[in-house]
């Protein structure tokens, strides 16, 4: 009997073509827009992930900065920076840190091979690349010797080659190496060699990640900036490690250090990557069940249109109903009837949506230049979700053809 009264469904369908598409638009539209708004959120919500644990895994940032209180903000002068002594009392005092950091930034312009880049350049020691997952496309990192003395050599990220030497990454200078590396790079007033070349990281969070030049810090502090001062210090912890009883000791320590009296402001922050890595990520998470939401508002609407359309459906059909009933079909097979054609029109809209929605997501993602994550169960969610809409708006013209009266319908004109 349920293959019959499908059939029959069909048949009822396809018979009104244009009525029948009209009457599922809202459910395509609906379903096309939840699928699209949750697969984009999480797309962007992945790209976001992969962004901040570009800038290093376990990764605390201390930046010297004045908490602005009511009162204890210095008076006149910056808050002091950081000295490359402070790394070192991290790296011996505080347990669970596999290496700190210390970095001194500038921008510069740097000269080669006829073309000139505005850059900025990092000194640094070679516990840079380790806290920031950096990994080396061609060369080798600073030997001990060339950071104490601060030597003229650099490291050079893609962008940099590519500005100054040109050529794509698999491209090879004369002596066999890689484009630019072992050339002479001049940075402001002074030229160093290129020892290595840094692997892409693409867009960051703070713009190009691969626009740098990385030199000892000894050879920024002495040559580019001419102070001991630096600004950041990036503390990579140990895997597993717990980062609130570790930012407590090092803002300890810091405090210490820099002489705060206890009723004084810290005069430093300290980022968790990974705690911002979360807190964005459960951000994305809301908007995108925010607007996943308000995307589900059209499949209601379709659920009315699809009542209305089923009403007017029941009303044209109504002699066909009390023959029916007349030949002795029973009220549940009637009501099951009109109930599979709501249900077999939803569901269709549901299917049309989905396929929509693919094509929209993926062109969505690439217009974003984020991920397209295929999501079946928001998929598989939609498309259960429209065959309810279909059996909760359809139930009610479903009942109403189900209890005519046979002989008050066979007399309807």
């Amino acid at each position: 009997m349920l293959l019959s009264v499908f059939l029959l469904a069909l048949r009822s369908v396809r018979r009104n073509l244009l009525r029948s598409f009209l009457t599922i638009l809202g459910i395509v539209i609906g379903v096309a827009a939840v699928i699209t708004m949750v697969t984009l959120g999480q797309g962007a919500t992945q790209a976001i992930e992969a962004q901040i644990t570009s800038l290093g895994t376990n990764l605390l940032l201390v930046l010297p900065g004045q908490r602005r209180a009511g009162g204890g903000g210095g008076g006149g002068g910056g808050v002091p920076q950081f000295t490359e002594a402070d790394a070192d009392a991290i790296t011996a005092q505080i347990g669970g840190v596999v290496a700190v950091a210390p970095q001194g930034r500038a921008s510069v312009n740097v000269v080669a091979n006829g073309r000139n880049w505005a850059t900025s350049v990092t000194g640094s020691s070679n516990a840079f690349f380790e806290t920031g997952n950096w990994k080396l496309a061609a060369g080798r990192l600073f030997e001990p010797d060339e950071q104490r003395a601060g030597a003229a050599v650099c490291i050079i990220g893609e962008t940099v080659r590519r500005e100054i030497f040109g050529g794509s990454p698999a491209s090879t200078a004369a002596g066999g190496g890689p484009a630019g590396l072992g050339a002479q790079l001049r940075v402001k007033q002074f030229s160093c060699e290129v020892i290595g070349i840094l692997a892409a990281k693409g867009q960051g969070g703070m713009g190009d990640q691969d626009d740098t030049v990385v030199v000892p810090l000894h050879t920024l502090q002495r040559r580019v900036t001419g102070s001991t001062k630096v600004n950041t210090l990036s503390v990579s912890m140990a895997d597993g490690a717990d980062s609130a009883p570790l930012k407590a000791s090092l803002t300890q320590l810091l405090r210490e250090r820099r002489k705060l009296a206890e009723d004084e402001d810290d005069n430093f922050n300290i980022f968790d990557t990974q705690q911002l890595a979360e807190t964005l990520s459960s951000t994305m998470g809301v908007l995108t069940s925010l607007l996943g939401a308000v995307a589900a508002v059209s499949l209601l609407v379709g659920g009315i249109g699809i009542m209305n359309i089923m009403l007017v459906s029941v009303t044209e059909r109504t002699r066909e109903i009390g023959l029916r009933l007349a030949v002795g079909a029973l009220e549940r097979e009637v009501l099951l009837q009109f109930l599979i054609e709501a249900v077999v029109l939803s569901a269709l809209g549901g299917v049309v949506g989905i396929v929509i929605a693919t094509g929209a997501s993926w062109a969505g993602a690439r217009l974003m230049a984020v991920p397209y994550v295929f999501d079946p169960s928001i998929n598989a969610l939609s498309l259960l979700f429209s065959a309810a809409i279909g059996v909760l708006f359809g139930y009610f013209p479903a009942r109403r053809a189900a209890r005519m009266d046979p002989i008050e319908a066979l007399r309807h004109e």
